[in-house]
């Protein structure tokens, strides 16, 4: 039995590299996002520190982290244009 080759179609992966990289970008901002919340903590139990509520903790590094799967979803739902 001879395997034709001619007529094979050459396969592709389902997101083409401008995708690959939107979703390295939106991987980035997410990690930003998540760094972002680091810190406010203290080193002795018993000691309570209010640096852990402030403005970056509770409002930007969650906004950030959003915007970042949401973009992710764009880079996914993005139609791969012709790629030369």
């Amino acid at each position: 039995m001879a395997i034709n080759t001619e007529n094979k179609e050459e396969q592709q992966f389902a997101l083409g590299k401008e995708n690959l990289r939107l979703l390295l970008i939106g991987f980035v901002i997410i990690i930003v996002g998540f760094i972002l919340m680091i810190g406010g903590g203290t080193t002795d139990p018993t000691v309570f520190n209010k640096e852990i509520f402030n403005f970056q903790r509770i409002t930007l590094s969650p906004i950030v982290v959003m915007i970042g799967f949401v973009f992710e979803i764009y880079a996914i739902m993005k139609k791969p244009g012709s790629e030369k």
